[in-house]
Parts: C-alpha cells; sequence; structure tokens
C-alpha cells in the first residue's frame, strides 16, 4: 500500500515553530500544530499570537506531552480573531471537527431530544423532538435518552390529556381513538373539548414544564374538592388520576433542587489515565436525566483543563442553561463564561459549589462518574481480554483494533443486500456500519458467492484508493470475518488477491449441523477447518459479531423490501408529477387498472395531454 507523502520542510520541531515568530501578530487567534503527513496535532487558542508560539520555540524544558507535540511538528497555520472569546469559540469548534491527537476529544454524535409543545395549531401538539428547532413551539429539555422522553411523554399525556397524533391523523378522524379510551388525550379531534378548555389544558402543561409544577398541583387539588362537594365524582376521579400522574413525574425524577430551576452539571473522575464525566441535566426545577462521557485527553492534562476544552466542545452545537455547575475548579473559567454568555445570548454562569444543595447534587454527580468509570475499566479489561484470546486464536501479533464481519440478504435473490458491521476495543461501533445494494446486473438471482464477492470488491477497493490517496484515512481492519463456509472464505481470498490487498486475517464462520449454535466450524485459508469448545467465551464473542451482522442485514433488507412493496410505478415516468398520479388513481383505482388502460381511456384523463397519455402507455407496453 502506498504511504502518504510528508511535508519536505528544512527544518522540525521547535526550530521550525521558531521560524514563524517574524510574522505572527501580537493578536488572538487560534493555531493549529501538524505533522509532517499534515495530519493535525492541536488545535489551541490565544491571547497573543505571537507570545503563545515564542513559548513553544524557547529552549526551556515542557511536560513530556508538550515535548513530544513540537518535536512531531512540521507546520503551523494560523488564523487571527477579533477577541479570546472568539478564538475559544472557534478553537472548541476545530477540536470537535478534526479530533487532534493531543487535544482533549470526545465522540458526540447525537443530539438530546427534547419535548415540544406545539404552538402553530388550534390544538396544540405534545411531542418528542430531536434536531433542530425549526419548528414552531416551546421547547422542554434536553433530556439525557429518548426513553426518559417517551416515559415523561406518556405520563405527561395521562396528566394532560394533550394529543400526540399528527395533524393529518387529527384531521382524519371521526370517532375517538384508543389514546381516548385510555384516558390519556381529550379527545378534540371530534369535539369531546373545546378550544377553550383545551387551552386551559395546554396552559397547565406549560406551567407544570416550566417548574410551577406546585402551583399547578394546588389548582386541580381545589377543582377535585369542589368537583366531589358538588357530587360530580366522575370529574373528581378524573382530576385524582391527573395529579397522581404529576406525582409519577415528579417520583421518577430522583433529585429535585429548590435553590435553582435550570442547570446542568459536570461532574469528572480520573483514574488510571482515564476520565468519566457525567453530564445531569436539570430542567424545570426537576432532573431530566444523565449521560456519561469518556473524552480523550493526555494523562497528564488535569481535570481542570479536560473539563474546559470538554464543556467548550459540548456546547458548540447546544444552547448552554444559565447555571453550569462543576466538580473541579475550570481552567480560564472567566474566559469560558464569557464565551458561552455570547453563544447564548444572555448571561451563563460556571461554579463550583462549595456548600448546601448545589454541592450535594454535584457530589451525586461525582459518585456516579466513579462508578460508571469503575464499570468501564471493568469491560475494558474484560474485552482486551477476549481480543487477545482472538488474536491468539487467529494468529495476529496483537490483539485486533478493527473486526469487520460481512453478511448478505435476501429473499429469492430479490432486494439482495450486503451488511458489514464493526466492532473493536470500545464494543460496536456503528457509526462505521455500512450497507451495499448489490448493483452487478448479470448476477444469477440468489447466487451468494456473486453477492460476496461484489460486497468485498466494492469495499476493499474504495480503502486501496482511500490508502493511495491518504493512508490516515483509510481504516484498514485487522480481520474479516465472513458469515459462510469455505466456498464464502475462497471468494473472499480471490478478491483479495486480484486487489493486492494483504495485512488482513481472512476468518469465514459456519453454523454446524443443523444450524446449532455452538457447533460452528472456523475457517482460515491454508488451514484445517476447527470448532472451539462450546462453552469458549471466544466462540461466545465471534458468535454475537456473526449475529449482530446478520440483524443487521436483514433489517437492511426488510426496510429495502418495504420501500420497494410501496414503490408505484407511476413514479417511474417522467412527467407523471403528484397531481397526474392522483388523477390517474382516482380515475382507474389502482397502477396496474392504468397499465391495462388503453390509449383512448388514457387521454380522457383531466390533465393528461396525448402526447403524456402516449408516453404512459408506452411506458407498459414497450413492445406496442
Amino acid at each position: 500500500m502506498n504511504q502518504p507523502e510528508e511535508i519536505v520542510t528544512p527544518l522540525k520541531g521547535a526550530e521550525r515553530i521558531q521560524a514563524y515568530l517574524k510574522t505572527l501578530p501580537d493578536a488572538p487567534g487560534v493555531y493549529r500544530m501538524l505533522n509532517g503527513k499534515g495530519e493535525v496535532l492541536y488545535v489551541g487558542k490565544a491571547k497573543s499570537l505571537k507570545r503563545r508560539v515564542t513559548s513553544y520555540a524557547r529552549g526551556t524544558p515542557h511536560s513530556d506531552r508538550l515535548t513530544r507535540m513540537i518535536a512531531e511538528t512540521a507546520e503551523m497555520l494560523f488564523v487571527t480573531t477579533s477577541s479570546e472569546t472568539e478564538a475559544l469559540l472557534l478553537e472548541s469548534n476545530l477540536i470537535k471537527k478534526l479530533k487532534p491527537r493531543y487535544n482533549v476529544s470526545f465522540r458526540d454524535d447525537k443530539s438530546f431530544p427534547n419535548i415540544l409543545l406545539r404552538q402553530d395549531h388550534a390544538f396544540p401538539q405534545l411531542l418528542k423532538h430531536r434536531g433542530a428547532k425549526t419548528q414552531k413551539g416551546i421547547y422542554f429539555g434536553p433530556f439525557a435518552s429518548a426513553g426518559a422522553v417517551n416515559r415523561t411523554l406518556n405520563t405527561l399525556q395521562r396528566a394532560f390529556l394533550l394529543r400526540s397524533c399528527s395533524d393529518s391523523v387529527f384531521e382524519a378522524r371521526t370517532r375517538p381513538c384508543l389514546l381516548f379510551q385510555i384516558k390519556r388525550c381529550s379527545g378534540p379531534c371530534v369535539g369531546r373539548i373545546d378550544n377553550t378548555d383545551y387551552r386551559e389544558l395546554v396552559g397547565e402543561a406549560e406551567s407544570f414544564l416550566e417548574g410551577k409544577s406546585r402551583a399547578v398541583q394546588a389548582s386541580l387539588v381545589k377543582d377535585m374538592e369542589s368537583a366531589a362537594e358538588a357530587l360530580d365524582f366522575e370529574r373528581a376521579a378524573a382530576l385524582r388520576d391527573r395529579l397522581r400522574a404529576m406525582s409519577h413525574i415528579q417520583a421518577h425524577q430522583g433529585i429535585n433542587p429548590t435553590t435553582f430551576n435550570e442547570a446542568d452539571v459536570f461532574a469528572a473522575h480520573n483514574e488510571g489515565g482515564q476520565t468519566c464525566i457525567q453530564v445531569f441535566f436539570f430542567r424545570a426545577g426537576q432532573n431530566w436525566g444523565n449521560k456519561p462521557y469518556f473524552p480523550r485527553h493526555d494523562s497528564e492534562q488535569s481535570l481542570g483543563e479536560v473539563l474546559e476544552s470538554f464543556i467548550g466542545q459540548f456546547y458548540d452545537e447546544r444552547t448552554p442553561p444559565a447555571l453550569i455547575l462543576s466538580s473541579h475548579e475550570v481552567a480560564e473559567e472567566a474566559l469560558l463564561t464569557e464565551a458561552l454568555s455570547v453563544r447564548a445570548e444572555r448571561k451563563v454562569e460556571i461554579l463550583k459549589p462549595q456548600r448546601g444543595e448545589k454541592r450535594e447534587i454535584v457530589e451525586m454527580a461525582a459518585q456516579n462518574a466513579r462508578e460508571q468509570l469503575a464499570r468501564r475499566m471493568a469491560e475494558n479489561i474484560a474485552q482486551r481480554e477476549l481480543l487477545e484470546c482472538v488474536a491468539e486464536l487467529f494468529g495476529l501479533d496483537s490483539p485486533p483494533r478493527r473486526i469487520e464481519v460481512y453478511d448478505n440478504s435476501h429473499i429469492m435473490g430479490t432486494n439482495a443486500l450486503g451488511g458489514m458491521i464493526v466492532a473493536g476495543p470500545d464494543g460496536f461501533e456503528k457509526g462505521e456500519y455500512r450497507k451495499f445494494n448489490i448493483k452487478s446486473a448479470d448476477l444469477t438471482p440468489g447466487d451468494d458467492y456473486a453477492m460476496m464477492r461484489e460486497v468485498l470488491t466494492r469495499r476493499f477497493s474504495r480503502l486501496m484508493k482511500e490508502a493511495g490517496e491518504d493512508e490516515s484515512k483509510a481504516k484498514w481492519p485487522d480481520i474479516a470475518l465472513i458469515d459462510g463456509g469455505p466456498g464464502q472464505l475462497s471468494v473472499a481470498m480471490q478478491v483479495f488477491a486480484d486487489l493486492g490487498v494483504e495485512d488482513v486475517t481472512l476468518v469465514s464462520i459456519s453454523k454446524g449441523p443443523d444450524r446449532d449454535a455452538g457447533r460452528e466450524h472456523f475457517y482460515l485459508p491454508g488451514k484445517e477447518p476447527f470448532r472451539l469448545d462450546p462453552k469458549s467465551p471466544v466462540l461466545y464473542y465471534l458468535q454475537r459479531l456473526r449475529d449482530e451482522a446478520h440483524r443487521f442485514a436483514i433489517g437492511s433488507h426488510r426496510k429495502k423490501r418495504s420501500k420497494a412493496i410501496g414503490a408505484n410505478p407511476l413514479d417511474e415516468i417522467a412527467g407523471v408529477g403528484a397531481a397526474r398520479k392522483r388523477a390517474l388513481l382516482q380515475h382507474f383505482g389502482s397502477a396496474r387498472a392504468v397499465a391495462s388502460a388503453n390509449l383512448t381511456d388514457l387521454e380522457s384523463i383531466e390533465g393528461v395531454s396525448k402526447a403524456m397519455a402516449k408516453k404512459i402507455f408506452d411506458f407498459f407496453h414497450p413492445t406496442a
């Protein structure tokens, strides 16, 4: 495989950095340090670019981390900014995007879900929302997980009886749905509640989510007592059920603070060179869940430095709350506070509480961070031991960092699709999964060997191309695990030989007689097939990999098949848009009837010209 060419420079390290000093301004900005291959080693901010870069060029001793970084530097790039605050915001953005080796970075590939109370309909809808906040309404969150949102939504529906259905379903209903029957909706779609009373429910829900739960509950208690005194026991029972639902939400929120209404809590714990940061979300005076993160950073960095970089990246695409509580003093706290205030367009405070309820909550989060890190370290040890056993089993020099597993799925050759899953030291890497729609026109339907040949050829041809352009971007597997027997292995070996792929261990795994799990056979090039002890942890691990690939391929195939079932041949005719399609289907009843129609019948449809009718007829009768 071709190695990327290194940047040719006369100087490297401190001497190379020294060469930039003559042209650098005494102004704030962001700098990037690159190695000889053009890879970004570090992204940093500075109040004065000239003074910061001078500190790297001096011969004074540095920490081991900085010494290594400086020694590898072959080039630097600079961007001046109008202020140090702007430099911090740009630095956070670049670190999150580039993930340099010597910066603190973490994987954060998913936005947090919110609850949305819409305001663009006469009868507002309460629903889960993820992504950009473009829809008109009031957003409550973030919640730590979709599960937390779903549980809260279910209970909110019982407490406030607001609709959750889409507008199209709402407009089309003629009878109350099941949610009305089980007392989770007030039935506005069929007039079981008027707009005024529904708006009152909306106001109560809004107040509850904004933290005014006691006021809402007190009002409902008063209404319930009044209904009971008036002998309206049915209404009193309904209000009682709503009060119980509200209490249920509060009971499941865990610690509910009284000294603040909205805050995010960051608690860090470091051990054995690894760090866990637990982030707790408090909104409307309620605990809305937490999520652990494990940022990558140099072991020499303090927790204050790690937290500063982590918090800056965390709010790169999120709006920070008014209060941020931290378990440790954050490095450059004043600058970070100013940057987050600019991003939020209001004042943001970062605080390490010393006493009282805030400190108790931070200590609770820190305890969670300690426990989570202990669990992760224990899991990593077990995973590392498994990968060491896999390396020994398949003759690798070291534990595999990347295992790719391949499987195909189809029904009698239709909707054929190949799937690839990826696993490594951190478990399944779902962001690396890939599916391959089988494209070969001359492939015999159901030919599993040909399907596997196409999938592997496309995958490794792409890898070879990426390696030729930039070796660092090519994600080569240590092991390619094929679901199949010696036939699939032979196909894979031929593909590798044709492409010149080396240093990838090929293995195929097939189920034993009667497809019994535990009696799998393993096949490697040039070796006799073998089996493992049915109780072997390594066998169980490899079975999990194979089963995950099968699950992914089957699931992708089913989606493809469902899409094909729902496809309409009219969509393939150029010039037949939504209006003409609707007119044709309304007149003939189905696409099959359109296909059977004669030219005269097609011409009689309003909006279909003679030329268009001929085009439609010719599409279904190509030989006519």
